[in-house]
């Protein structure tokens, strides 16, 4: 009976923990200003030009976080087992330049009692070809 009663309050301490969308659109936000951040600022994502224009490179991303915060909601599913939620984010693949395409970046996410642990993560260089 105490096993039992142990099950049920871990269960029910799980489901009102499960993270909300509103909970992974911040973070959601968070991830992908790192990502861009490293892509286009410190691995010189980004054209030769534009670099010389742009003085703050990881500000200017950083931001764009309430922009990213928006957008996630309309790029992302949620699956909510009631327990924990399994988040997929599909965004990028843009043109913003003839030359400059956002990068493709897929993510899954385990959001559990409170936390988010990403399952997997695909990305391309963004780079026309």
């Amino acid at each position: 009976m105490v096993g039992f009663i142990t099950l049920i309050g871990c269960g029910g301490t799980l489901a009102w923990t499960n993270p909300s969308m509103q909970a992974y659109r911040l973070y959601a936000a968070d991830q992908l200003v790192e990502l861009a951040t490293e892509k286009l600022c410190e691995q010189q994502g980004l054209p030769m030009v534009l670099r010389l224009w742009i003085q703050n490179c990881p500000e200017l991303i950083a931001a764009q976080r309430p922009a990213f915060a928006s957008s996630v909601e309309q790029f992302s599913e949620r699956l909510n087992l009631g327990l924990f939620s399994i988040y997929t984010t599909k965004v990028g693949g843009q043109n913003v330049l003839p030359t400059l395409r956002l990068p493709d970046y897929q993510v899954t996410t385990l959001a559990v009692a409170g936390h988010f642990l990403p399952l997997s993560t695909r990305t391309d260089s963004g780079r026309l070809e």
